[in-house]
């Protein structure tokens, strides 16, 4: 209930209280009133009658036809007289006027004084929760009862929680950021050592140096100079895939990657990712089947759905076997779309499943030498798209990522 309801009825309850009391007053008085006039005209008639005994019938014949108050004209005016003149004051509709107004200015002022009284202890009330607060002091404010102040209590509450989870949210980052600068500077420094020795190698060894100025295109016979030239190709490249990866979690980090999605057949993306991914299967000497399995649209973002599914094919791939295939598959319900990519190989070890999406991770068994960013990076593109996705062992071998995506 809002300040302005509760005052609205703190007004009508004074002034319907008000009301029947004045009432209330007034129904006394009057009768009282015709009381005090009754004796008035019965004293005054006594003495008419006990002064001048002939009058006592006309008198009482008057006072029968009840209309001797509507004689017209005051004939008491007439010689020179008024209300003031006679002196008539009654002491008890006086008493009764001073009483009611004491009466009424009390009980102004203990209502006054038990709204101040009440305001003021929810005022303090609101102040120590606040105070308590700022110094670092967690707890829960309970006052019963509903009055012009909840919705303030109400208003802090949210602000309080508010600020409770932007903090969390920024000791989270925090860590995060240090965790991942940590991670960065460990990633970095293998490549960066293998070119430095690479080139150290090539400094003592002069006659070899001529590697660097070799045309593009060119093979050298040496197999020093090839060695040194593959080396750092691959530790270059290795670089900036890691920079062109932390790139990307920035901008998701950041929330400025814009997806397009649109409805996007199933096939479709599995069969691209899969023929982008070609060489490295051939080379590996591992098959990918993608079978037909009906249309089925999902709205996403075709290019980064794909990104993360090469990522998916790419990992089972790697822990795949020569002469092994990796296998997807792909269905549909009233509530989502399921796509499973698995592998032919041992499957994850146990340890690292609950840690297999986590920014740098690699299991300790792990065969690639890769940096540990790709599955995170999937699994931020999934659900940003209304999906999630989990990573399990299958019964009779292999590792499985399971994907859905649901309708929206």
């Amino acid at each position: 209930m809002s300040r302005k309801s509760n005052i609205k009825i703190t007004v009508l309850f004074v002034l319907s209280v008000s009301l029947m009391v004045t009432a209330t007053t007034t129904f006394l008085l009057t009768f009282y009133y015709r009381y005090v006039c009754f004796q008035i005209l019965g004293g005054f008639c006594g003495n008419i009658i006990r002064k001048t005994p002939d009058s006592g019938q006309a008198v009482l014949e008057l006072l029968k036809t009840r209309d001797f108050h509507t004689t017209g004209e005051n004939i008491l005016s007439d010689f020179g007289y008024d209300p003031s003149n006679l002196e008539i004051m009654d002491t008890t509709v006086l008493g009764i006027a001073v009483l009611g107004f004491l009466a009424g200015g009390i009980l102004f002022l203990f209502s006054f004084s038990y709204f101040h009284k009440r305001s003021s202890a929810r005022i303090q009330t609101l102040t120590n929760y606040l105070e308590k607060i700022n110094t670092g002091g967690q707890g829960l404010l309970w006052e019963p009862g509903d009055d012009e102040f909840s919705r303030l209590q109400d208003e802090i509450y949210k602000t309080v929680t508010t600020l409770y989870q932007t903090r969390d949210a920024a000791l989270k980052a925090r860590n995060n950021f240090a965790e991942n600068l940590s991670n960065i500077a460990h990633q970095l420094k293998t490549p960066i050592t293998s070119i430095s020795l690479s080139v150290q190698m090539a400094k003592e060894h002069p006659e070899n140096a001529s590697i660097v100025e070799l045309p593009q295109g060119h093979t050298s016979t040496d197999p020093k100079k090839c060695a040194h030239i593959m080396e750092l190709e691959r530790q270059i490249n290795r670089l900036i895939h890691l920079e062109e990866a932390l790139l990307l979690l920035s901008r998701i980090d950041a929330g400025t990657l814009v997806l397009d999605r649109k409805p996007t057949d199933v096939f479709t993306i599995l069969a691209l990712a899969s023929d982008n991914l070609y060489e490295l299967f051939i080379r590996k000497g591992v098959l990918i089947d993608v079978p037909e399995m009906g249309g089925m649209n999902i709205n996403v973002d075709l290019d980064w759905t794909m990104e993360a599914v090469m990522n998916l094919m790419k990992n089972c791939m790697e822990a795949s076997e020569t002469d092994t295939t990796v296998h997807c598959s792909y269905e549909k319900n009233p509530l989502y779309v399921q796509i499973r990519i698995w592998d032919e190989g041992a499957g994850f070890a146990e340890e690292d499943l609950p840690h297999l999406f986590q920014r740098f991770y690699r299991g300790e068994k792990t065969k690639n030498a890769g940096i540990g960013i790709g599955l995170s990076i999937s699994k931020a593109i999934i659900e940003m798209q209304n999906g999630i996705i989990r990573a399990f062992n299958l019964p009779n071998g292999g590792a499985c990522f399971e994907i859905r995506f649901y309708h929206s």
